[in-house]
């Protein structure tokens, strides 16, 4: 180890040593019936947890005890064994690689040497570690479990990463908007592209340096499209990582789920970063997906709190919400029933799909709202055809919640009447907030001559690329999927450029970088502008 095996966690003190669990490298890129079982130090590093079931114990000092969860090694080392720095503190390596191999500034641990780092704190040179560094109550079996499981930490490249290439999967499930899709992947090709000319040119990227993988390596993009049903996506998907591993899956788009692909990255422990989904799944303590936000979740939120505090719709008893069965506004409307209390909540589900005529959807939505009185506030989960349609109808004397990832934003067409009467949900950064940051994607796309056919799908797709290529810089010669995700959740926090967000952020058990939005109403016709009813809030 260096001068401690311990010291503090990113966003808060953590409170151990040795976690970071990489047996997930011994099982890399196989489908779920494939994985092995555990070795039987992992619940030791990841939960705190002892072979007999019993919570792990230490102690920081006699009044600072730490147990089970808290004192678990991942905290700290994190799950690749990699250990992170946060400012002047390193937490260092714990792999088996690292630990018992001699460095020029110590020499290699022995078992028993490293028993008594973890149990009293002490150096090899005899030195004390630093306090931060807690004193493990570990009987000798439990120790050598853990020793174990620290010297099969020691990975080496993971699956897509050959002599020529880094291998990486974009994703497209069959329901993807074709617009999107052709988007989404004119930035995915121009990205990987100037990247790959980049390793065959010698010259580095941007910075990276010529010693590091990603500069010797051109990038090469498989496209994943999905067909038919997402019962067999799944399946799809174990056959196309069989036959073309892969690194790691960046960007993507979906359309009314993305639930069999997050198991699948899941289980096949393939890290998934940033696909433009409004629905994601919400799974905080998985591992391997990560998502810009919660999508239309996340509006279910905003809603619900500006619905409690009684700001933007005073004196609201009932809650009427509409939304077409099937999409994804029928969980949005079932998260935000369950985020309201004190309110009766009542749902109006309109028929799957939107093919009928101007008329009949008038009819539907006519139908929908009857009845809706000034006391109710009216939630409206719809896509923009149907949003259009309400022109036909009288406006309610109700308040009027729209969504705006599915309405259309900034350029919802909600009809000019209704517009006075109705706040929407905004989980992105205003217009006028983020023109600078927006200055980046927009400049790269004009120089690179690709048309902008959904800005905000293509900008998401921009930053993947960037936060990858960022992550890859840092990582060097270890290319590791596992260190991947370790190192992206690190670097996130320090991204300038954030496209449609104020803020992006990661952390352990955060899958979700940015957490909040505002509620706003509109200031004129539509894509003239909106005016936020409230700061930026966090539900």
């Amino acid at each position: 180890m260096t001068a401690a095996l311990g010291f503090h966690r990113r966003r808060g003190w953590g409170t151990v040593l040795l976690g970071a669990a990489v047996a997930a490298q011994v099982c890399v890129g196989r489908t779920s019936a494939e994985i092995p079982a555990r070795p039987a130090g992992e619940s030791i590093y990841r939960e705190g947890i002892l072979p007999s079931g019993q919570p792990l114990s230490a102690q920081r000092d006699p009044d600072l005890p730490v147990l089970a969860a808290d004192a678990a090694c991942i905290n700290c080392h994190r799950r690749s064994g990699f250990g992170d720095i946060e400012g002047h503190i390193k937490i260092p390596a714990v792999t088996g690689e690292y630990l018992f191999s001699a460095h020029s500034f110590r020499d290699a641990y022995t078992n028993d040497t490293l028993a008594r780092a973890i149990r009293e704190g002490v150096a090899l040179d005899g030195r004390k570690l630093n306090y931060l560094m807690p004193h493990y109550a570990l009987s000798d079996a439990d120790m050598a479990t853990l020793i174990d499981y620290l010297k099969s930490m020691t990975p080496g490249r993971s699956p897509g990463v050959d002599g020529a290439a880094l291998h990486f999967a974009t994703i497209v499930t069959s329901d993807a908007d074709p617009v999107q899709r052709r988007g989404l992947l004119d930035v995915l090709d121009r990205y990987f592209a100037d990247k790959s000319a980049s390793a065959l040119s010698g010259s580095p990227y941007g910075h990276v340096s010529r010693g590091q993988i990603s500069a010797n390596r051109r990038w090469q993009l498989h496209v994943w499209e999905l067909t038919g049903s997402p019962d067999i996506w799944e399946e799809q998907l174990r056959a196309r990582l069989l036959h073309e591993p892969v690194l790691a899956v960046i960007s993507g788009l979906g359309g009314k789920t993305w639930a069999p692909i997050h198991r699948f990255c899941e289980q096949a422990q393939l890290p998934c970063l940033f696909p433009h989904i409004d629905l994601p799944v919400v799974a905080e303590h998985d591992y391997y997906s990560v998502y810009f936000s919660r999508g239309v979740l996340l509006e279910a939120g905003l809603i619900a709190r500006g619905l409690m505090d009684g700001k933007s719709a005073p004196g609201v008893g009932r809650v009427v919400q509409i939304f077409r069965r099937g999409d994804i506004g029928e969980p949005a409307a079932k998260a935000l029933s369950a985020a309201l209390t004190g309110f009766q909540v009542l749902d109006r589900p309109l028929t799957e799909g939107n093919s009928q005529n101007q008329g009949n959807i008038q009819r539907e939505l006519a139908a929908a709202v009857r009845g809706v009185s000034a006391r109710d506030a009216l939630v409206l989960w719809l896509r923009p055809k149907d949003l259009e349609a309400l022109a036909g109808l009288p406006v309610p004397k109700s308040r009027v919640f729209v969504s705006g990832l599915m309405g259309g934003l900034d350029a919802a067409p909600v009809p000019a009447a209704w517009r006075a009467a109705t706040t929407m949900s905004y989980p992105l950064d205003l217009p006028d907030r983020r023109v600078s940051r927006m200055d980046f994607p927009r400049g790269w796309f004009r120089i690179k001559r690709i048309p902008v056919v959904d800005e905000r799908v293509q900008t998401d797709a921009w930053l993947a690329c960037n936060f990858l290529s960022e992550t890859l810089d840092h990582m060097g010669e270890t290319v590791n999927r596992d260190y991947l995700m370790d190192s992206l959740e690190g670097l996130l926090d320090h991204a300038l450029v954030t496209g449609y967000f104020p803020r992006l952020s990661l952390a352990p058990n955060q899958r979700f970088a940015s957490k909040g939005g505002y509620l706003v109403h509109f200031a004129g016709a539509p894509g003239t502008g909106l005016q936020a009813d409230g700061e930026w809030m966090v539900p």
